[in-house]
């Protein structure tokens, strides 16, 4: 047995028996569904299976199960049926399912029901701990600024947008505004003008919200500036609000600003929530946009709300009064994953700044500690730079409280599992995967199940997530694919904007594999039931037509001590009549680090033995930094485009832009 058979974190029988998921399991039971015990080995599995084969009693049970608070119809039944055409996996516009019809809700309001000894909010920036939200202040100030937001003329169905950092008031004001069934759209506050308007232009909201500046990277930003070159090209703007916090700016001279305080006035102790049906816009996201104007998604109440309901209770075991974390902005999908923690009576823990500051490069595993996080998010990218970075955090702090450290942005190379169970302790380690697309995840993470070095536990329970072939027949276990999914579930998009027929949701998801949903992720699932994500599929290299994912490339080059990180493109060949490419990496270098031919070699050596010959690069270079979205996602599409002489149609989707143009025009590619 090598070690690859043997995983590297196994469940607590008793922390399993008094799990979510355990009680849901025996639930079933109780209703003569033949599952396993939670303790079983097949418990997971059996589950899944019975969740994707029952879907209407699976998401039923963890509707009853969650406390949905809901309408209540003749007879107390809050819906005429769980879903209807449940068989087919389509856009809505096109025939596609409806969950939950007659079901009334109101999603700030799920979010808002709990109370405890524990706060609903804990605030930290670079500078350390700012300050904890009780929960009833935080409805107090929900209701107050709900008040001020309907004295504005914010109805049912209007758009309003943050344009803001990761702080207390952006949770405020997205629960005022769907308080009011209105629909929350927002982005941080790193965005340029074209970036926003990229976005906000598209869903034209009525209110704006912005911060006056924020901190990131040990310095104060300003923000008025770019809010008076902003508010002029977003003529749907009839209110702004300007929310004090780090800057230092005037405030724009611009007759529909108002200041936060202004909005709050006097208003109810406690919040009134408008209860609409199920599939009531409640967030409009962006995709990252780097191959174009981004795509708006629309994303309906009841499924965002009973999506991340399953995945907060049943995969991450999440409780009432604990505490979970996630490093995110605004402008990424897991901002709103992380605030429906809410929605289980736990304390969800904000942070504005930078990931690694200067002045305290651990910071994060202190906010962990101090504030007793048992749920800790993070990306891939992190936890690689956290080990090139020598942390050890659980030698450093208290983290006796952590129990979970999820990862999601790109695939987690087994080394990170390893640096996890060696530099911070013995926790479970869920890496995920999903997207803006489905605001959720299609595999992640479970606790009943034991985690093997490299792999993600499972799919989600009640997704049936496959991988094809380009056949669209399913492929065996330790072969890879397209990720895709057989059947419906309550988070898929309830539309694109602006998209009335369904065409470009229908172009995005179904024109491959008709009647399956294909989300772009290349993967492989493991013989322990497991998956591996090695890359989106439209970045997926092709060189001599063997289909690679780039995570199989970083896995390697990242473990050598000069990279800290690398990116890595297809380039077709210059001059090549077949369309052939070519591996091209770039690389950035520790300090002192030189791109030699030694440590070129080096690199080459190390992928040829630890991926394939089919993965060296024929081309190694070193630039300074790397293009990345604003979510910490590496930017290959853009990179492409540049090497390859074209425009990166939307720059505004990358927190670094200028290192595009350490790609231009380099004399190694043209030949």
């Amino acid at each position: 047995m090598n070690a690859g058979d043997l995983p590297l974190w196994t469940p607590d029988p008793a922390r399993v028996a008094a799990s979510h998921l355990a009680h849901f399991i025996a639930a079933r039971q109780t209703e003569g569904v033949e599952l396993p015990s939670a303790t079983s080995p097949d418990a997971f599995a059996a589950l899944h299976a019975w969740s994707v084969a029952e879907p209407e009693a699976f998401w039923s049970a963890v509707w009853g199960e969650s406390g949905v608070v809901c309408d209540q119809r003749a007879g107390g039944t809050p819906w005429d049926a769980v879903g209807v055409g449940l068989d087919r996996i389509a856009p809505p516009t096109s025939a596609g399912p409806s969950w939950f019809p007659g079901a009334r809700l109101n999603f700030a309001e799920n979010l808002l029901q709990h109370d405890g000894a524990a706060p609903a909010l804990r605030c930290w920036d670079e500078r350390g701990p700012i300050r904890d939200w009780s929960w009833q202040e935080l409805r107090a100030t929900v209701a107050q600024l709900a008040r001020g937001l309907e004295s504005l003329g914010v109805r049912e169905g209007d758009r309003v947008a943050g344009w803001l950092p990761n702080i207390a008031e952006s949770v405020v004001a997205m629960l005022a505004t769907t308080s009011l069934g209105a629909v929350w759209t927002s982005c941080s506050p790193d965005f340029g003008v074209e970036g926003i308007v990229d976005r906000f232009g598209q869903t034209t909201p009525k209110v704006l919200f912005f911060c006056d500046g924020y901190g990131y990277g040990g310095k104060v930003h300003d923000c008025t500036q770019r809010a008076a070159e902003l508010l002029p090209r977003l003529p749907s703007v009839e209110h702004a609000v300007m929310i004090p916090y780090r800057g230092g700016g005037a405030r724009p001279e611009d007759s529909r600003i108002c200041e936060w305080a202004e909005l709050l006035g006097e208003g109810d102790a406690e919040p009134r929530f408008v209860r609409l049906p199920f599939d009531h816009p409640l967030y409009i996201l962006y995709s990252s946009g780097t191959t174009g104007l981004p795509k708006c998604l629309v994303h309906g109440a009841g499924g965002t709300l009973l999506q991340h309901l399953k995945e907060h209770r049943l995969h991450g075991d999440l409780h009432a009064g604990e505490s979970l974390f996630y490093f995110t902005t605004c402008g990424w999908m897991m901002w709103n994953w992380l605030v429906s923690g809410l929605a289980v009576g736990a304390t969800v823990v904000l942070y504005d700044g930078a990931p690694m500051p200067a002045a305290e490069p651990m910071l994060l595993w202190r906010l962990a500690a101090e504030t007793g996080t048992q749920l800790f998010g993070t990306s891939a990218k992190y936890l690689a730079l956290a080990e090139k970075e020598g942390f050890e955090p659980g030698a450093t702090f208290d983290l006796g409280a952590l129990r979970t450290i999820f990862s999601t942005g790109s695939p987690l190379a087994p080394e990170s599992f390893d640096w996890v169970a060696r530099a911070v302790g013995p926790v479970q380690v869920a890496s995920i995967s999903g997207g803006t697309d489905i605001v959720s995840c299609f595999v992640l993470g479970n606790p009943v199940s034991p985690v093997y070095r490299g792999e993600i536990q499972g799919p989600g329970l009640g997704m049936a997530v496959e991988v094809f072939d380009a056949s669209g027949e399913a492929v065996a276990a330790g072969e890879a694919g397209e990720l895709v999914c057989l059947r419906p579930f309550p988070s898929m998009p309830v539309a694109f904007w602006n998209d009335s027929t369904g065409e470009r949701y229908q172009a995005a998801y179904f024109s491959e594999y008709p009647g399956v949903w294909r989300h772009g992720d290349w993967a492989t699932k493991t013989a322990h039931g497991g998956f591996v994500i090695t890359g989106r599929s439209d970045a997926t290299l092709n060189p001599g037509g063997v289909r690679i994912g780039t995570a199989e490339i970083y896995r390697q080059v990242e473990a050598i001590p000069e990279v800290i990180e690398g990116l890595v493109i297809g380039q077709r060949i210059p001059g090549a009549t077949d369309g052939d490419v070519r591996v091209v990496l770039f690389v950035r270098l520790a300090d002192g680090a030189v791109l030699d031919e030694a440590l070129v070699g080096q690199i080459k050596r190390r992928i040829r033995e630890g991926a394939s010959p089919h993965h060296v690069p024929r081309v190694v270079l070193a630039v300074s930094d790397i293009p990345r979205t604003r979510s910490g996602k590496l930017s290959e599409l853009a990179v492409r485009d540049v090497v390859e002489g074209r425009a990166v149609k939307n720059v505004g989707a990358l927190a670094n832009p200028e290192s595009l143009e350490e790609f231009r025009d380099r004399p190694e590619l043209a030949q």
